[in-house]
Order: structure tokens, then C-alpha cells, then sequence
């Protein structure tokens, strides 16, 4: 498609860099907006932490389990590992380091923490709807072979995905799911189904990881092998999510909420 949205003198604005930044950049300001409108107060100073703390760690997450699951190949180009410009971050790596740092932070300076993450949690999924624009864009993250009268086929030969083929757009599928996912949560907000702190988080990533588990059946780019298992690296630990998200839905929904400071003393 586009991978090279414009340039700009010697500069070379990446259609992916571009999206994820957009996504991130529109979270924040979810972020702020939905803190602001349910009278959540925190300090400016302790947001902006937060924010810097939980990005970095995403994007190492994110960067370092794609690494890992392509090891062979930055074991023979090791500088590869600093150029994003290609696409090249796995969300399941930056979510799981992401919330154990965001969490120590919280943890240490006693913020809300099911508030916060319930704050965050919509705008996870429209970030990654944005994201997956640029993934599409760029032509990481492709699809299988498909001869569906949707599928889409990539000539631009900067693409990342395979040329000339018809592929499923499996970029777009994640897309619309996730900003399915985001307008379900922000409605649950509005009208106030979810009476205990961390429920919307734990839904979110309940139907993230769920919907995503059957998108990856459809993903032609390499995806890594979960232990001895047949399924992709993504699969295996998206399993584990939907466990674990049903377990805290439960969890959290007996003690309505309340039982937060216990449960993390």
C-alpha cells in the first residue's frame, strides 16, 4: 500500500511510526478527558510519570518480544533491533511489561489503580485501531493467501507483506475489532453497567485477547511457536489472558470493587 506516507526534505515520514504515535497521542488525550469528566483527580506531575514510564516500557515490551520471536534473524543483524521504521512491536509484549511497571509505579505512589486502568482500557483498544491503519499501510502483520473478493494485494515493493498476492487484510480486521471493542467500552461508561473498579480493563482484555486469538488464524507473517504447542506465540499467551480475565471479572465483581487495597496489600 503506502509504507512512505510523505517526505519531507530528508526526512521520511513512516506510514506505521505515524499511526502509532497518532494512537498514542489520541489515548493520552482519552486519558485526560475521561479523567477529568469522572472527577478523577490526579496530579499533573504523576500523570506525565506514568505516561513516560508506562510508553517506554511498552514500546521495549513490544519491541523485545518481537525480537525474541525472530531471533534468528537480529542474532545475524543485531542493529536491526533499533530500526522501528519497519514495523516490528508485538502488543501482547508491551501490555505484559507495561502494566507490571505501571503497576509498581501506582503500587509506590498509591494511585487508584483499577480507576486508572478502567481510565486507560478504551483507550488501548483505539489505539490499536489506529495502529493497525499503519500496520496495513506499511504491510506488516499480513495476512494468508486468500482468494476472498475482499483480500487485498500489495505491489509497492516497500511493502513489508508478501507482493502480489491476494491476502486477507487481516491489519483492517484488527482494526474494526478494536474500534468495536473501544465504542462497547466507552457505552459501558456512559451508562454505568460496570459497577466494580477494574471491570472494564479485565473486559477489555478479555475481548482483546479472545477476538485476537482467531485473527492470528489468519495472519501469513511469521508468528512464533508457544512452547510445544501448535499455536502462535500470541495464541498461547492470549489464552492465558482470556483465563485470567475471566478469573478477575469474577474476582473483582464479588468484592464490587472494594476489596482492592487487600487484595494488593
Amino acid at each position: 500500500m503506502f509504507p512512505i506516507l510523505f517526505r519531507l526534505g530528508p526526512f521520511t515520514i513512516y506510514s506505521y511510526g505515524f499511526f502509532v504515535i497518532l494512537g498514542v497521542a489520541t489515548g493520552i488525550v482519552l486519558v485526560i478527558v475521561r479523567a477529568k469528566a469522572e472527577g478523577i483527580s490526579l496530579s499533573f506531575e504523576r500523570l506525565v510519570d506514568l505516561f513516560f514510564y508506562c510508553i517506554l516500557s511498552a514500546m521495549i515490551g513490544a519491541r523485545g518480544l518481537y525480537v525474541l520471536n525472530h531471533l534468528e534473524h537480529f542474532l545475524k543483524h543485531p542493529l536491526a533491533i533499533f530500526n522501528l521504521s519497519e514495523g516490528g512491536l508485538v502488543f501482547y509484549g508491551g501490555l505484559l511489561l507495561a502494566a507490571g511497571v505501571s503497576f509498581i509505579y501506582m503500587r509506590r505512589h498509591q494511585l487508584p489503580i483499577w480507576k486508572i486502568a478502567d481510565l486507560v482500557a478504551p483507550s488501548l483498544a483505539l489505539g490499536i485501531a489506529f495502529g493497525k491503519i499503519g500496520c496495513f499501510l506499511a504491510g506488516c502483520c499480513y495476512g494468508k493467501e486468500t482468494s476472498l473478493p475482499w483480500a487485498v494485494t500489495f505491489r509497492n515493493p516497500n511493502s513489508l507483506a508478501r507482493l502480489n498476492t491476494p491476502l486477507h487484510p487481516v491489519q483492517l480486521y484488527e482494526s474494526i475489532i478494536n474500534l468495536a471493542i473501544f465504542f462497547f467500552l466507552i457505552l459501558i461508561v456512559k451508562e454505568k453497567r460496570m459497577p466494580f473498579e477494574g471491570g472494564r480493563f479485565w473486559l477489555f482484555i478479555f475481548l482483546y485477547s479472545g477476538t485476537r486469538f482467531f485473527t492470528e488464524m489468519v495472519r501469513g507473517d511469521p508468528r512464533g511457536v508457544f512452547l510445544y504447542t501448535p499455536l502462535s506465540v500470541s495464541q498461547g499467551i492470549g489464552l492465558f489472558l482470556v483465563i485470567l480475565s475471566l478469573f478477575m471479572l469474577i474476582y473483582l465483581k464479588k468484592g464490587k470493587g472494594g476489596r482492592e487495597g487487600r487484595w494488593l496489600s
